[in-house]
């Protein structure tokens, strides 16, 4: 299943981090925004331990209409491996449609009638029932249980998200990380965050996408929360004025100022 396309959703899936009511969910096609993930896990789930996740797997890809899912599939950035598992099962692929977009493919299970708040409000106010008062958003948050935190962590507001990511559930804040939502600016502040799990700093720190933005690699080396290795392996991209300010930082492990100060002397040594 390496060659599956990847998400830090899709690898605690993978690595039997989700607990079985949750992959139930997944199975029945509730949890993932994108084509891409939704058939990532539908594949994952089709040789799942459980007989039940397994059977909702099959239902659910059994109820994707085998002409839409034909023209996803001949995406050219659908991995190889997803691409095999559906022409196996007679799925007629149509060749190098780059042109269908990445919504999920099939809603089975969703079943909560509750809009997505995809492009609702660009001020970031969360879609909430008509018959619900506003509440402040970590209060109405905090009142929702596991799926529904992980569907707001993927298709809900900024503002949901910055909450989100604090949470103690590891499988509410990596959601967050797999929401195609997710900005670089978003990242680049929770990646300040010494409020935040290790999991999530270290899933940004190998991202490559994200770790092409300096910004972001500079917060993760200075945030004291950061894995040290990770850190440890920003501290040789940053420019001398920030790694002079990281070897004096109070605040970052030992280690990390300690490569910082060598790398500092090396400079001094190489200009006499």
């Amino acid at each position: 299943m390496d060659a599956l396309y990847r998400t830090p959703l899709l690898d605690c899936f993978r690595r039997g981090e989700v607990a079985p009511d949750i992959r139930m969910l997944a199975a029945q096609g509730v949890l993932a925004p994108r084509a891409h993930e939704q058939l990532g896990l539908l594949v994952l789930l089709s040789d799942d331990a459980d007989p039940a996740i397994r059977a909702a797997a099959a239902a659910t890809i059994g109820a994707i209409p085998a002409a839409v899912l034909g023209r996803f599939l001949g995406r050219p950035d659908v991995p190889e491996e997803i691409r095999a598992f559906f022409e196996q099962r007679g799925v007629a692929v149509v060749s190098h449609d780059a042109d269908v977009p990445d919504g999920p493919l099939v809603e089975s299970g969703r079943g909560d009638g509750e809009p997505d708040a995809d492009e609702a409000d660009e001020a970031g106010d969360a879609v909430v029932p008509p018959d619900e008062p506003r509440l402040a958003t970590a209060q109405r948050l905090s009142r929702l249980n596991v799926t529904d935190k992980i569907k707001a962590a993927m298709r809900g507001t900024r503002e949901e998200r910055s909450i989100l990511i604090r949470d103690s559930n590891k499988l509410v804040s990596i959601s967050v990380l797999s929401s195609p939502k997710v900005s670089e600016p978003e990242v680049e502040s929770y990646a300040k965050m010494a409020s935040i799990s290790e999991d999530v700093l270290r899933i940004i720190g190998s991202s490559r996408a994200w770790v092409k933005n300096y910004s972001i690699v500079k917060s993760l080396a200075f945030n004291p929360k950061t894995p040290v290795a990770v850190s440890m392996g920003f501290v040789n991209r940053l420019v001398e004025k920030d790694v002079r300010s990281l070897s004096t930082d109070r605040n970052v492990p030992e280690p990390v100022k300690i490569l910082a100060r060598k790398i500092v002397q090396a400079g001094r040594s190489r200009k006499h």
